[in-house]
């Protein structure tokens, strides 16, 4: 089956950590405000969710959202969540480990489309 957001094992590992930590987390891909646009890490329930974000599936058994008018732009491709080096957003839980997530994608397959 194809997922719209998959995670690399770099991802997982560090939201294993996090969680480990933190309890329970969610994701939410930011759209360009405060943190640029960039994957947002926080504690399960802690960023509201309404009626303009779209759950596009689960990395490391972390729910992970996007809003709507985004979505219109990316729904043609995987999301590839990655972490790298570097601070990332001031509001997301992996900064102090002095790491950032970061969205990285590929557009589906014409057969891959017909599956979604």
């Amino acid at each position: 089956m194809v997922e719209r957001v998959i995670a690399t094992e770099s991802t997982l590992e560090l939201i294993e950590k996090l969680k480990s930590r933190h309890g329970p987390l969610m994701f939410h891909q930011s759209g360009g405000c405060c943190d640029g646009s960039s994957p947002m890490c926080y504690p399960d329930g802690e960023f509201r969710i309404g009626q303009s974000d779209v759950k596009l599936g689960e990395i490391g058994d972390s729910p992970f959202y996007m809003s709507k008018d985004q979505y219109e732009y990316w729904k043609h491709t995987q999301l590839i969540i990655d972490v790298v080096n570097g601070r990332g957003g001031m509001f997301s839980l992996e900064g102090p480990e002095g790491k950032r997530f970061l969205t990285r994608s590929r557009v589906f397959t014409e057969e891959e489309r017909k599956e979604l």
